[in-house]
């Protein structure tokens, strides 16, 4: 099939793209370039996938790019955004046009194609806001449920908070909204945290990572908030195989939403995420604490059970071989993030 990947030179996308190359697919990789680390990860997806091609295009403003490339395409892979809470409150208006606008520009792209593609976009877990109903219990290093043993389903009430949870909480129904009007073949993903290879531990890009990396280069990290906060992380071959079972299954979940992560089973607190690393790099990880973020949940841990029981998909990566798996690729890469990390 025909791939195009959106955001194909970010973290994800890069993985995304290098993915279906290896299976066979002819794959368009879309990007701005914006974001640190693009350069780099573009770079290698040119090296050692020479058949992949290659767009530079802007979702907010390139409309006849992304109507020529959706008409190409058999299945799109939304992968790109404004990822960052913080970010998102110190630079809302940018927020929007990336994640609501930008999505927006894709999703006509899509309907206007002559053969509409697939198309699966990237949500969040902040489109549940700080679920302030949920009784969190405190245990050591770590808070947990109360009373949701398997974790937060789909059937949570919707409650965006912070400019980021909007932006993608508007896309997020504008993509299932658009498999209902217009009868495209669409898939959410409300996903936790995805880490992994050629993420480069930019602070705003995912805390595993910029943990990873802190622990590495022996420097300090901030924790918003007290590190108890719990996380369902997923590593990012286990997203990749989800892709695949969606657009396996499309015909049959065309305009569904699935939460994405690791699960009950694959969680860590920051404070574990600490002492994780220490264990692997032999000295402490210098930390500090600093104030809770907007709508940062003390717990989120997705029930994945929809996604088990519709593609037959579930996370196979462990949190402990994961994070070993993402610290000896930044060891191998050294060299590049350093120069990346200076560059910022």
């Amino acid at each position: 099939m025909r791939y195009l990947v959106i955001g194909g030179a970010g973290f994800i996308g890069v993985n995304a793209a290098a993915h279906a190359a290896k299976q066979g697919h002819a794959v368009t990789a879309l990007d701005n370039l914006s974001r640190t680390g693009t350069n780099e990860n573009l770079a290698w997806l040119r090296r050692e996938f020479p058949g992949v091609r290659t767009v530079s295009a802007d979702i907010r403003a390139d409309q006849a790019t992304l109507d020529a490339e959706a008409a190409q395409a058999d299945v799109i892979l939304h992968l790109a955004a404004q990822v960052a809470v913080t970010t998102s409150v110190a630079d809302p208006r940018t927020d929007f046009a990336i994640n609501a606008l930008g999505t927006f520009n894709v999703l006509e792209a899509a309907r206007r194609a002559p053969h509409p593609p697939m198309l699966i976009y990237s949500s969040t877990n902040k489109v549940y806001g700080g679920m302030e109903d949920v009784a969190i219990v405190q245990e050591g290093n770590r808070y947990r449920y109360g009373d949701l043993p398997e974790g937060a389903s789909e059937e949570r009430v919707l409650d965006f908070h912070s400019p980021y949870g909007c932006s993608k909480g508007a896309a997020d129904q504008y993509v299932r909204d658009y498999a209902r009007i217009y009868g495209l073949r669409t898939a959410v993903f409300r996903q936790s945290c995805i880490y992994g290879p050629h993420q480069f531990g930019v602070e705003d890009q995912g805390w595993v990572a910029w943990f990873v990396l802190r622990g590495l280069l022996g420097r300090p990290v901030t924790i918003y908030g007290d590190g108890k906060q719990v996380r369902d992380v997923l590593y990012v071959d286990d997203l990749l195989a989800a892709f695949d079972a969606a657009v396996a299954h499309m015909d049959r979940v065309a305009g569904s939403i699935y939460n994405i992560g690791g699960g009950p089973r694959n969680t860590l607190s920051l404070l574990e995420l600490v002492e994780l690393i220490r264990g692997m790099e032999g000295r402490p990880l210098d930390h500090s604490f600093s104030d809770w973020r907007p709508g940062d949940q003390r717990v989120f841990i997705s029930d994945v059970r929809k996604a088990g029981r519709e593609l037959g998909w579930a996370p196979r990566v462990d949190p402990g071989k994961g994070v070993r798996l993402l610290r000896e690729w930044m060891a191998a890469n050294r060299e590049t993030i350093e120069r990346v990390y200076r560059s910022q």
